[in-house]
């Protein structure tokens, strides 16, 4: 493996590069993640802010594994990982100012993963300046990635090299849509509010999975997502993905979504038409301080 994407990178990745990091998170699965689901003793899970909020072996043995892996590829990058970032904060702050940084969610949807359940995910995203260029979104249980950057359409790359590329559904009136909101990760103070607007859409939950959430999202399967938790590992690879789906990201308030950001709310709807319908019935979550 050699440093070939130069630090100033002005484009996202070679396909060698791309395939590099692809078998990268496939090795990392099949070596630290898989061979620990539905195995995990009580001792191998561990509370971060509390119950609802976990960490595993795996989580720690896959991030160390991608991020050894990502830092032999490209020596110069900055390497933002969930769980380092929990331990050290202030790695975050770097990110603005990196001209590479790698984001690393090693195990998506640990909840799930801890408790059996089928879904969860791993994503790595690159950064420029804390601009998302780079998502990937790989499913260990199915062995396929949604792999995109900003000079290309958003795939489906399935084992034997199949790949199929994706589009955002075609969105429509706010009865028609269906989408997931994490209502328990809204301002406390507006969560009646925004309970109230659930029942206006044809069906609206959440997976526990930002990972699999953004890739029903970029597939078409579901036309939009809403996020008030914002973390440098948990949105940008879906950004990525979406919006070169066809789809439309953008901070609730207008202004564009960065990697980097901390506060306020991430909207991606399946293109501008329905983030807008989306915007105007949200637009009681932009005064509410958040959690």
């Amino acid at each position: 493996m050699t440093d070939s994407l130069p630090i100033a990178v002005t484009a996202p990745l070679t396909h060698a590069q791309r395939t590099q990091i692809m078998n990268l998170v496939r090795r990392a699965a099949k070596a630290e993640i898989l061979p620990r689901f539905r195995q995990l003793g009580a001792h191998q899970i561990d509370q971060k802010s509390g119950p609802q909020d976990l960490v595993t072996d795996a989580d720690k043995a896959a991030e160390a594994m991608l991020t050894r892996g990502l830092l032999a590829m490209f020596p110069h990058a900055l390497v933002v990982g969930e769980e380092n970032a929990s331990v050290n904060p202030d790695i975050i702050d770097q990110i603005a100012e990196a001209e590479l940084c790698f984001t690393i969610d090693p195990v998506d949807g640990t909840w799930n993963y801890a408790h059996g359940l089928a879904m969860f995910g791993v994503m790595v995203s690159i950064l420029r300046f804390g601009v998302p260029v780079f998502g990937l979104l790989y499913d260990p249980i199915m062995n396929d990635f949604i792999i995109a950057d900003t000079q290309s359409d958003a795939e489906l790359v399935m084992p034997r090299r199949v790949r199929r590329k994706l589009s955002t559904s075609t969105g429509g009136a706010i009865q028609d849509l269906s989408g997931y909101i994490a209502i328990n990760l809204i301002p406390e103070a507006k969560q009646a509010e925004m309970a109230a607007t659930l029942p206006q859409f044809a069906r609206a939950l959440s997976l526990r999975c930002a990972c699999h959430e953004m890739r029903m999202v970029a597939q078409g399967a579901v036309d939009f997502a809403l996020y008030s938790k914002l973390t440098p590992w948990d949105q940008p690879a879906g950004v990525v993905a979406v919006q070169q789906a066809g789809g439309h990201a953008a901070m609730l308030d207008g202004s564009d979504y960065r990697g980097d950001l901390k506060d306020g709310y991430l909207l991606v709807a399946s293109d501008k038409a329905t983030w807008d319908r989306l915007r105007d019935l949200f637009a009681f979550l932009i005064d509410a301080p958040q959690a």
